[in-house]
């Protein structure tokens, strides 16, 4: 990786592919969920909105799916078990599409139980003999340790050759780089088996390990055919549920020997086929709740007493996320220490989509936006020092601190003197200028962001010039 991308990267926190190469990209502006460089998208691909879709081109990637897979147990049957342990552990891990809930976007894939056990149904089930499964995801309900991050990679290598298509077009359209990877392995439906093939992809730049990109439309933090909803909501009450919910594997086996009731199951999913929607990336608050939350945060005392600091975070963080969206995209909460003390941050991306965001990346070289969450009567030297020396070249040189109250005139001027002498920016919002970006959220005539910039042309105002 060049030297200068890398400590660029070693600043930002939690990067995306975007961030790596500095190209802008808004979440709610395009078609896929922007992957991160360091660990997974806690989404999976849920098949059945393939299955529900109303595009055509959705349902034939959902029939390829569901052909593949099935045509493991076709080759199973004819006497050919090797081959099709062997496609079904391949399938059974996507690194590629980096959803789930990995660190590191490195996953295992299954071993050859676990795939000679999914293979047996085909010969234990009659009704999967004869005519196989209507839709992968019934395997939750049969097969134990496999639930909804197998069922997504099973259905991400069965369509990796869309997948790969879709990845090299939206890139080329974002302007985001490719390379050529070598021996990346993509299913070849017309062969029914998995090949390698060197394809030009975008990588992950510390690992060189290919990227996929995958559209928002097919993914949810749960499928919508799953064991948690079979058992809660569909099961037989006169099965005794207490003993199942000790032992796992009964549940399945039962499952297994009373295979049309999950049948019954699948297609009660299916009649409520409306229901089963995609899961954004990001949902804002409702105006209820960000109207109490910030009727909480002003009820609450200063300091640690009962809590009191960790309650304002929660409640500012879950309330800063929804405000600033779209224009600013939530990054993470995150804590770190400063001689001692446990700081909160509240980071951003800036993706610089209005103009004061822009001038604020430009000015100060802010590519994230930190926002530092003290529940104090007041700000003190030490508070500003500490967020100061936080702020540097790489991460940027403006930072806001969210408090209780206005800072003191001493405080004020020793802002002012950062900026004087270092070019630092350093604003203040108080549980005023939360109160009013609520409103402003309330009545949608004005955007919450205008807040900060109103805050900063008064900061501005304030420094010599």
């Amino acid at each position: 990786m060049d030297t200068i991308k890398q400590i660029e990267m070693d600043s930002i926190i939690r990067p995306r592919l975007n961030d790596y190469h500095g190209i802008l990209l808004l979440q709610d502006k395009v078609d896929y969920a922007i992957p991160f460089i360091d660990e997974d998208i806690p989404l999976y691909v849920d098949p059945f909105l393939l299955w529900k879709s109303p595009s055509q081109m959705d349902n034939g990637i959902h029939s390829t799916i569901l052909d593949s897979f099935n045509y493991i147990g076709y080759i199973a049957e004819k006497g050919q078990e090797t081959e099709a342990v062997k496609q079904l552990i391949v399938a059974s891990e996507c690194d590629a599409a980096g959803l789930g809930s990995s660190k590191s976007r490195k996953g295992r894939r299954i071993g050859d139980n676990i795939a000679n056990e999914i293979i047996m149904l085909f010969e234990k089930i009659p009704q999967l003999r004869r005519s196989g499964f209507s839709h992968i995801e019934e395997i939750q309900l049969l097969v134990d340790k496999i639930a909804k991050d197998r069922i997504s990679d099973i259905a991400c290598n069965f369509m990796s050759s869309f997948l790969i298509d879709y990845t090299q077009q939206n890139c080329s359209e974002a302007g985001i780089p490719m390379e050529l990877v070598q021996k990346v392995v993509v299913y070849d439906v017309k062969k029914h088996c998995f090949k390698e093939e060197d394809v030009q992809l975008p990588v992950n730049p510390k690992t060189h390990e290919p990227i996929w990109l995958v559209p928002k439309r097919w993914l949810r933090f749960s499928t919508w055919i799953s064991q948690d909803d079979y058992f809660s909501n569909y099961y037989p009450e006169k099965v005794d549920r207490g003993d199942f919910f000790k032992d796992r594997i009964k549940l399945l086996m039962y499952n297994r020997a009373n295979y049309d009731l999950v049948k019954g199951y699948v297609e009660a999913r299916e009649r409520t086929f409306e229901d089963c929607k995609n899961d954004p990336l990001f949902m804002q608050i409702p105006i209820t709740s960000a109207k109490r939350k910030i009727a909480s945060i002003r009820k609450l005392p200063t300091g640690k007493t009962d809590n009191a600091d960790k309650k304002y975070e929660d409640h500012v963080v879950q309330l800063m996320a929804s405000l600033l969206y779209p224009h600013l995209d939530f990054a993470q909460a995150q804590s770190r220490t400063e001689s001692g003390t446990q700081i909160r941050d509240l980071v951003f991306y800036n993706n610089q989509s209005v103009p004061f965001f822009k001038d604020i990346h430009d000015t100060y070289g802010s590519r994230q936006i930190v926002f530092e969450l003290k529940n104090v009567e007041s700000l003190d030297r030490d508070n500003v020092n500490q967020l100061n020396r936080y702020l540097n070249e790489n991460l940027g040189k403006f930072g806001v601190f969210i408090t209780r109250h206005q800072p003191s005139k001493a405080i004020q001027k020793h802002l002012i003197d950062l900026w004087s002498g270092q070019r630092k920016c350093i604003l203040v919002l108080d549980d005023n200028d939360l109160q009013m970006m609520v409103d402003i959220f309330e009545n949608k005539q004005r955007l919450p962001y205008e807040v900060i910039r109103k805050k900063y042309a008064e900061f501005m105002r304030s420094c010599p010039s």
